[in-house]
């Protein structure tokens, strides 16, 4: 199942727990404030700054939120079986919001 298999790369890092998401999927956390959310095998939802959302949106690794376009919100579809794309997206918001425990490892 792809959703264990990031899920199991991202609560190795420290300070990150996860849970039930109010519309649905696995949400991620580090302290109080979500990294995101992944919605079964299939989407994953992280919040930006519009800038880092702008430039993620604009070389193509994600599209604008499926729900919320004009947010700073992103969607990320995941295609068969390649996590590391998604697994990376959760990395850069991991080091945004915890900058003082940034050095993760796989």
């Amino acid at each position: 199942m792809i959703l264990e298999k990031i899920s199991k790369v991202i609560l190795s890092w420290s300070g990150v727990t996860s849970g039930p998401h109010r519309f649905g999927g696995t949400e991620f956390r580090i302290g109080k404030r979500e990294m995101g959310h992944i919605h079964g095998d299939t989407l994953a939802d992280l919040p930006f700054p519009m800038q880092v959302r702008n430039q993620l949106v604009e070389s193509g690794r994600v599209s604008p939120h499926h729900v919320l376009p004009k947010s700073g919100w992103v969607s990320k579809w995941i295609k068969g079986e390649d996590i590391s794309e998604v697994v990376e997206l959760f990395r850069m918001q991991y080091k945004r919001l915890n900058p003082q425990d940034a050095v993760i490892s796989d």
